[in-house]
Order: C-alpha cells, then structure tokens, then sequence
C-alpha cells in the first residue's frame, strides 16, 4: 500500500509539471485543467488523479484548444459506459 502511494505521488509531481503556472483544480465533483498540448496529452491520468481520492472515476468533458482555456472534467461514481468515449 505504501509503494502505491509514494508511486501515485510521483506520478503527480510529474504530471502537476505539464499544466502550467496555477496548474489543475478540482474537487469531488470534477475540475479543470490549464490547456497546452502537453497537458491534453496527459489530461485523464491528471483528471483521474484528483478523481481517485474521492474513489470516482474520471471523465473528459470539454476541450478548449487555446492558451489561457480549460480542459474540462467530472468525476463520476460509475465507470463511463461505451457512449462516453475520450476523442482527442
């Protein structure tokens, strides 16, 4: 259980580095995360991070493909079913 968590916590470092300068924000309902070509790369595995703690599962809802825009997420109590696809 403690190499999970120090894992999980190294993932973060690591990811919390691609989303910019105020970098992600959420909560138990879902959040947004900072827009770069990078940090869409990488936006569910961020999403899903902060989702986990509140053991829901993560789901992209909106991309802004500009600077200074959002990408978008939930959290939810199920896994998405096949209609909810993550289309980059």
């Amino acid at each position: 259980m403690k190499r999970q968590a120090v894992l999980a916590a190294a993932l973060s470092l690591t990811l919390a580095s691609c989303v910019g300068v105020y970098g992600p924000k959420g909560n138990d309902i879902g959040g947004i995360i900072p827009w770069s070509p990078e940090a869409e790369s990488n936006a569910l595995n961020i999403a899903q991070s902060n989702c986990s703690r509140f053991n829901k599962y993560a789901v992209i809802t909106s991309i802004h493909r500009v600077y200074g825009d959002y990408i978008g997420y939930s959290c939810w109590w199920r896994p998405p079913g096949r209609t909810h696809r993550h289309i980059y």
